[in-house]
């Protein structure tokens, strides 16, 4: 019989010594999951947000911090060109952006799949690092001549993207592993929430740069004419705004280095059932980690060698599982929806220089209030439509359910997409209007699919391939970021004039959008409602329920193993601890 630990009192349970008596590995997994789900909410609860939702501040304060950058950095490196001078290239313009979304699909997929190899403690902290490092690098770039600035700037945001990347499986399913089941939804909507107070803190940071250096910019009428004082002030400017984003992931860098493994990892994927007891209790105190006898942690792992149900992870598993299709096509459904959205939520951005001037905030009278209206128009869009979605999300996902309000958002956006394309004409005479149709979209991408589509993929796949699905469904957006920018924003200029920034098929791309949207609607009806139910549950690893795989239980998948052995087949990885 296993002894029971010291320690433990009215305010810090000691779960493990509830089941140290108990010698089945598969129940002593189950009590202590178990825990974790029914665990009343606490500052535990509030601390893994907090580690998770700044990783998601500073990846958003960066991407939309490069929207307000670019035109600065054509003031800077473009004074002397021969056309348009003191305006960046379009087509450097659109390779900085896009080089983000490039290196955020390598990350997803390569953080994903490591998160799940190794474990997520071991790969917490590190896309952070790269995230940080990256983001200083950027705002110390400068040209020479053997490289421009241009090359510089998407090589350093490229790796960027490999840390923003990570982030999104990673803050997923950590959030997920270690939330309470009644609001897992609500905690995970809020770490997403923090995109949009990172958009918030971009605006206003250029505000801020911009009014610091308000008499040098009041120089120059234009950009054109921004030269000596002006220019220097632009180039500090651009630095501040893109080497700020580098402080909040400074913050936040200890929590995440010594964030506690995910007992359900522990259990499931490293088989350490002692360990696993351990964090769980660790987690539970806000400690680090726990700390197991390592002498009955070892017997441990022994006795429970080949009597967890749970199976360990294999290609051969892997194809067994996704091929059957009521667990393939939720894959196909996260993958699929996070797609199509992600092609109408980076497309509608065309849309911000026509929104900016509805609202008066399109242009000035010096480079001041130029750069000053951008900052502030942007803060009313952010404020207007993508805030309020974020938190309206996180307030009813775990009442009104995750798929209804997936199927709301992609409904309502077909719907606005319709109208704004087929009565664009009219509504560009009625700017009062089509402002409001933007707010309404923002909202609903945000009340809507941009959010649970980040939270579903999080909590409907198995522990051990999780991180990897995650990421694979995230990286199927980012595509669908891409083909926004390098296929619907040159397709919305077409047969303008050569050197022209008008827009005459921008209403034919809303209504293309719009289709998207109606194909987002089916790939909805792919996915499962999560709500209050258990990870192990959404798995198909609870016996007795309708999504039970009879596949994943221990005797099955022995003896499918034993078979497999014989033929020479091996696994992907056991994780060593």
């Amino acid at each position: 019989m296993a002894r029971k630990t010291a320690g433990g009192n009215a305010a810090f349970h000691n779960f493990h010594n509830d089941y140290a008596h108990i010698e089945d590995p598969n129940e002593r997994r189950r009590l202590a999951l178990a825990e974790i789900d029914k665990a009343p909410f606490g500052w535990y609860h509030v601390r893994a947000v907090v580690v998770a939702g700044i990783g998601f501040f500073t990846d958003a304060y960066d991407i939309f911090a490069i929207n307000l950058v670019t035109a600065m950095l054509g003031v800077v490196y473009w004074q002397t060109a021969s056309s348009k001078p003191g305006t960046i290239p379009t087509n450097s313009d659109t390779a900085i952006k896009v080089a983000t979304s490039g290196g955020t699909v390598i990350g997803q997929i390569g953080f994903g799949a490591l998160a799940d190899l190794v474990g997520r403690k071991r790969m917490y902290g590190l896309e952070l690092i790269l995230i940080i490092f990256a983001t200083l690098a950027q705002s110390l770039s400068a040209a020479s001549p053997a490289m421009s600035v241009v090359g510089l700037i998407i090589f350093w945001r490229v790796l960027m993207g490999v840390g923003i990347g990570g982030d999104y499986p990673l803050s997923s399913i950590i959030t997920s592993e270690f939330a309470t089941t009644k609001w897992r939804g609500a905690m995970m909507g809020s770490v997403f929430a923090m995109q949009g107070i990172g958009q918030l803190v971009a605006a206003i940071m250029a505000l801020i740069v911009t009014s610091g250096f308000k008499e040098s910019l009041l120089s120059a009428k234009s950009a054109s004419a921004c030269d000596g004082v002006c220019q220097l002030a632009v180039d500090k400017m651009w630095r501040v705004i893109i080497g700020f984003g580098a402080v909040p992931g400074c913050v936040a860098l200890y929590y995440r280095l010594t964030i506690p493994e995910t007992p359900r990892y522990t259990f499931d994927v490293a088989r350490d059932v002692e360990k696993a007891g351990e964090d769980t209790k660790a987690y539970m105190q806000g400690k680090a980690e726990g700390h197991p006898d390592e002498v009955r942690r070892v017997a441990t792992i022994q006795h429970s060698e080949g009597r967890l149900d749970t199976p360990k992870a294999s290609w051969g598993d892997f194809y067994r599982h996704y091929s059957q299709w009521k667990f393939g096509k939720v894959l196909l459904g996260t993958a699929g929806s996070w797609f199509f959205l992600d092609v109408a939520f980076y497309g509608l951005g065309l849309n911000n220089a026509i929104i900016l001037q509805a609202i008066g905030y399109a242009k000035g009278n010096s480079m001041y209030e130029i750069f000053y209206n951008t900052a502030v128009g942007n803060l009313v869009l952010v404020c207007a439509g993508a805030i309020p979605g974020y938190w309206v999300t996180v307030a009813l996902v775990d009442t009104v359910g995750r798929k209804p309000i997936q199927m709301m958002g992609f409904i309502m956006l077909t719907i606005l997409f319709v109208i704004i394309g087929f009565a664009y004409h009219r509504l560009e005479e009625h700017h009062g209007a089509l402002l409001a149709l933007y707010v309404l979209a923002q909202f609903f991408f945000n009340f809507g699919p941009n959010a649970t589509t980040f939270i579903v993929p999080g909590e409907c796949f198995p522990t051990r391939y999780r991180s990897t699905s995650h990421g694979i469904s995230a990286a199927s957006g980012k595509v669908g970021a891409i083909v926004a920018q390098t296929v619907f924003g040159p397709l919305r200029q077409r047969g303008a004039p050569a050197g022209s920034t008008a827009s005459p098929w921008l209403n034919h791309v809303m209504e293309i959008f719009a289709l998207f949207m109606l194909c987002g609607c089916l790939t909805t009806l792919l996915i499962p409602e999560t709500k209050r139910k258990t990870l192990e549950e959404l798995a198909g690893e609870v016996p007795g329920t309708p999504n039970y795989d009879p596949g994943s239980h221990g005797a099955a998948w022995r003896a499918e193993s034993d078979e497999g052995s014989a033929t020479g087949s091996g696994e992907i990885v056991e994780a060593k601890v």
